[in-house]
């Protein structure tokens, strides 16, 4: 399975360099774009989930004590898992369904448009399930019933925010202005200091001087990491294409690598002090970090949940509130307890999307012609069609030149 995941990482990489090297200056716009910073907190909140709030202080004892994580800190480590060059599968496929989608609508096609909502759905629940996983070590001494019943009022609350489109733009960014004030109370509380977070901060450098130990797997563990980040990126360019605001296709990289990986080494730097001064998160903070947990989890499965329903046309319209909310409900709880009863691993859902890859490639491949053959305002009629992506004539003589 690391061979395929190891070639797989190349290809992508090497896709996404020759794409910005070509048509560094395609202008890219969703059919539902924002501004920047609204941009970049959809894009965080729902590219990230409960793992990200959850996992850091739990594995760092890991790479402090496993060899295979020795050349580097335990800092620099945890960033290499989720920072900077794995940000590159979400601009591969966010271009992807910005400009090419649109003309030759692969994602259409019956075998991939299934495979692609059985991703999404397999995702969606993985996401619940590591939440429920994760839940014992941030509130101590829960039951089983609270644990799974918490789990099932999560799941709910995102179902319903599922419900109205309206609701991405004011989760996402409510979302991120509580994220930093979790940072800064957490700062703030430690008395880290100027001096003591640019002294943390900084071994995150070590992460850039060993940046090409993070291609390829280091471990089986990272491994189950790289396969969670393909799991999710076809999903989330999907998803976050529409709100791409007019970027040009080096900003949106630029933006894509730099702009999430500065909140995150902000938010590693934080929990690397706490344990590397053996400050025990407790009490008020530990609680607060369930808290923004579960906020991530419900903005994660709302993207989700939404994309899924408008692919298989299972939406609100069709259906009406009620059984949308208690079919879906149902749905993403039972998969949840799949995780937990059942063999499945996000390893395996990670093998479909390079599969999906593979096959996008064939196929772009067949039909390069249509690229290279631009019919002017093609990319506004299919938005006109609800291809969920959109452009102008502009970009299309662009990316074809």
């Amino acid at each position: 399975m690391q061979t395929i995941l190891s070639i797989a990482i190349l290809v992508t990489l090497f896709t996404s360099l020759v794409i910005v090297l070509r048509w560094g200056n395609v202008r890219c716009e969703g059919s539902l774009p924002t501004s920047l910073f609204s941009f970049i907190a959809i894009l965080f909140t729902s590219g990230l989930d409960v793992g990200l709030i959850m996992l850091p202080l739990t594995e760092f004892p890991v790479y402090a004590r496993e060899p295979v994580y020795h050349f580097a800190n335990p800092l620099a480590v945890e960033f290499g898992f989720w920072g900077f060059l794995v940000w590159a599968f979400y601009f591969l496929t966010t271009f992807y369904f910005c400009i090419v989608e649109p003309r030759l609508r692969l994602f259409e096609i019956p075998i991939i448009k299934i495979l692609n909502n059985a991703v999404v759905i397999g995702t969606s629940a993985f996401t619940g399930y590591l939440f429920f996983r994760f839940l014992p070590n941030y509130i101590d001494g829960i039951s089983e019933p609270m644990r799974y019943g918490l789990v099932a009022f999560v799941v709910l609350s995102s179902v319903l925010s599922s419900t109205d489109v309206r609701y991405v733009e004011i989760l996402s960014v409510a979302s991120t202005w509580v994220f930093f004030a979790l940072v800064a109370g957490m700062w703030v509380a430690a008395d880290i200091g100027i001096v003591g977070f640019a002294h943390t901060i900084a071994e995150i450098g070590a992460y850039f001087a060993n940046i090409h130990r993070f291609v390829m797997p280091i471990s089986d563990y990272h491994a189950f990491y790289l396969f969670w980040w393909f799991s999710w990126s076809i999903m989330i360019g999907q998803f976050v294409s529409r709100f791409v605001g007019g970027l040009k296709t080096w900003q949106l990289l630029t933006a894509l690598l730099i702009i999430p990986s500065i909140l995150i080494a902000i938010w590693f730097s934080v929990l690397y002090y706490h344990f590397a001064h053996h400050i025990v998160v407790m009490g008020f903070f530990k609680v607060a970090m369930v808290i923004v947990g579960i906020i991530f989890v419900i903005n994660s499965l709302d993207s989700l949940i939404r994309l899924y329903t408008v692919n298989l046309d299972l939406t609100v319209e069709r259906f009406g509130r009620n059984r949308y909310i208690v079919g879906n409900w149902a749905a993403m709880f039972t998969l949840i307890l799949l995780y937990q009863f059942t063999p499945l691993k996000i390893e395996w859902i990670g093998l479909i999307v390079i599969a999906l890859y593979a096959v996008v490639y064939t196929l772009l491949y067949i039909r390069r012609g249509s690229l290279s053959n631009p019919v002017p305002g093609a990319l506004d009629d299919d938005l006109d069609h609800g291809s969920g992506t959109g452009g102008d004539a502009e970009r299309s003589d662009s990316f074809a030149r």
